[in-house]
């Protein structure tokens, strides 16, 4: 296998499964799995080589974005874990931001709750990346909301 490899198992309604091994994705349609040179890895849907219908996508950091895509990009409804960089605290765990809801061309866009990995959250109106519009800003230590 070179670098460039692409592992995918097809699955037909006959329970018939099938296992190759492919240098690019171009071209392909339905399910499988690409393992990037980088590190970063997808399992989901693939239609004419191109992330599109539902996936998960894990990147190199850890950091990982789970559901839909078009065009070979995050869009529609999904979750986005952000890794925090840095070493956690002895018996603690990786401490993460949680992103969910809808995107749009690879960017958060639309309605969307953010969760901070020290418990704070907002929730309201994204645009190009960035809280737009209406929203609600939660400090988790001491319960104050901004609206």
């Amino acid at each position: 296998m070179s670098k460039n490899t692409l592992s995918l198992r097809i699955r037909g309604k006959f329970a018939l499964s099938l296992s190759d091994t492919l240098k690019s994705s171009r071209g392909y349609t339905g399910s499988g799995t690409a393992n990037y040179p980088n590190g970063d890895k997808y399992t989901g849907d693939f239609v004419n080589g191109v992330k599109e219908g539902k996936g998960k996508y894990t990147y190199a950091s850890q950091d990982e974005y789970e559901g839909e895509y078009k065009s070979d990009l995050k869009h529609g409804i999904g979750k986005m874990t952000y890794r925090l960089r840095g070493e956690p605290k002895e018996g603690e765990s990786q401490p993460r931001d949680n992103y969910y809801g809808y995107w749009e061309e690879g960017r958060k866009n639309g309605e969307g709750v953010l969760t901070y990995e020290n418990g704070d959250l907002y929730s309201g109106n994204w645009k190009n990346n960035r809280r737009d519009g209406k929203g609600t800003y939660i400090f988790y230590s001491t319960g104050i909301k901004y609206v």
